[in-house]
């Protein structure tokens, strides 16, 4: 079983999966991670000397490997789904849940970060307001479920995660309490 999260940069894809992957007893990875070890570099060093297109190749191949061959947590890097390729394997291998944040929530998370080259602009929320527009409907197609995270806890997302993968039959649901006999 895989489970796959798409959103925005700063939208949560890291930090709730690796917590989901831990309350499920599952293998985590961030495919960002994979992508630099891979190059060798940061993803923004290579975005600087190679460009964009270069780098979403590479993400390509590194997406294609991991949708079929990670059982467990996967974070994806905000543009997953930039590439028609990358939103069909995604969704036929995994269940793919989009971390839908508003542009205001992404940049009050990560305005202070100097690691995200597309925020790396004059107008960084003009920048994620673009991206939300441009990426939004994207990552709903690839998605088999959104979770608006707005403004609740960690904690708060996966318990609300778990129980969707409940719901759908994803994981098997947790045992209801046998009720309380009555004495005869």
């Amino acid at each position: 079983m895989s489970i796959i999260f798409v959103g925005l940069p700063g939208s949560g894809k890291t930090t709730i999966g690796r917590q989901l992957a831990r309350r499920l007893g599952l293998p985590f990875v961030d495919s960002d991670h994979v992508i630099e070890a891979r190059l060798g570099c940061s993803i923004r060093e290579f975005f600087a000397r190679e460009g964009e297109e270069n780098f979403r190749d590479v993400e390509q191949q590194v997406l294609d490997d991991l949708s079929l061959n990670h059982q467990g947590v996967l974070a994806t890097g905000g543009g997953a789904v930039l590439r028609e390729v990358n939103r069909q394997h995604l969704h036929d291998r995994g269940h793919v849940i989009y971390l839908r944040s508003a542009p205001e929530d992404v940049y009050r998370r990560v305005r202070h970060d100097t690691g995200r080259p597309l925020l790396q602009v004059d107008d960084p929320m003009a920048r994620l307001r673009a991206l939300f527009e441009s990426r939004d409907p994207l990552y709903r197609a690839t998605a088999h479920h959104v979770i608006d995270t707005g403004r609740p806890s960690v904690a708060t997302l996966v318990n609300m995660i778990i129980m969707q993968l409940e719901l759908s039959g994803q994981l098997p649901a947790k045992p209801q309490s046998p009720a309380p006999q009555a004495a005869s």
